[in-house]
């Protein structure tokens, strides 16, 4: 599986728990909030400014490394 752009932020962090150190290195912050339940990760990189192809291929880099 992989993660994209249109997954829940609070998706991604169920289902892939080792991705928090990810979101907290790019200071996406919110995974708590209620807004994870909403905003998926483009939104949330949009949110933060940050580029949603870098977000995700580190995502992705981190949910590999475990495979």
């Amino acid at each position: 599986m992989q993660i994209t752009k249109d997954m829940k932020i609070e998706e991604v962090v169920q289902q892939f728990p080792e991705t928090i150190q990810v979101f907290s290195r790019f200071g996406v912050g919110c995974l708590g909030c209620s807004a994870a339940q909403y905003d998926n990760v483009e939104q949330g990189a949009a949110i933060h400014g940050l580029d949603t192809d870098q977000l995700l291929q580190e995502l992705n880099a981190c949910i590999a490394a475990r495979a």
